[in-house]
């Protein structure tokens, strides 16, 4: 009998450089590479279920949560199904570009907003380059391959909000990193660090 036919998944092996996976024996950004919960399991009664999100906070201070990444993009998650219990269908984090920085090349099948905080920047979507700056949004459309990019002399900072946990949920599951960001610094700008007081 096959694994299949017990009611098990088919046995796989892990998937290989090119599918969110560094070279062999590179370990790139634990962003991409640490399990994460997508989707919480809703468990209990009614009563309990809906007293326990009345009890949830509303007011994330953002400078609770620590930057990730470096040494040209940074990012932090807010707000996910595994950070807070009131966040089951949405995602939203915080990017920051260093000054001349560029961020991974990926793509993925939820669209996704950026709310330009400060800075001023462009995406690369499929190929194609919109610019931006403070308070401007820029939509990601489905499944685009895309890329940001700060293109001043200050940091660029995003705010970035998609209902990433719904298609996962959805076993609409693909996602791809293409080129993670460089592990170099940009050259005059090898000390910079992200901000504190955000």
């Amino acid at each position: 009998m096959t694994d299949r036919s017990q009611g098990k998944p088919p046995a796989t092996k892990p998937p290989g450089p090119g599918h969110n996976r560094p070279e062999e024996g590179e370990v790139v950004w634990e962003f991409w590479q640490k399990k994460r919960t997508f989707v919480r399991a809703l468990e209990g009664t009614y009563g309990e279920l809906y007293q326990s999100l009345y009890a949830q906070p509303r007011v994330m201070p953002t400078t609770d949560f620590a930057w990730k990444g470096g040494p040209q993009f940074w990012a932090k998650t807010v707000i996910n199904p595994g950070s807070v219990s009131i966040g089951q269908s949405i995602e939203c984090h915080i990017n920051l570009l260093a000054p001349g920085a560029i961020s991974q090349k990926h793509g993925h099948m939820n669209s996704a907003v950026l709310y330009i905080l400060n800075g001023r920047g462009a995406d690369i979507h499929d190929r194609v380059e919109h610019s931006y700056q403070a308070g401007d949004a820029c939509i990601i459309e489905n499944a685009c391959v895309h890329q940001h990019r700060n293109t001043g002399d200050e940091q660029q900072v995003a705010l970035v909000m998609k209902a990433k946990p719904l298609f996962l949920f959805m076993h609409m599951l693909f996602q791809k990193i293409v080129d993670y960001p460089p592990a170099t610094p940009v050259p005059g700008a090898e000390d910079y660090r992200p901000p504190d007081d955000l």
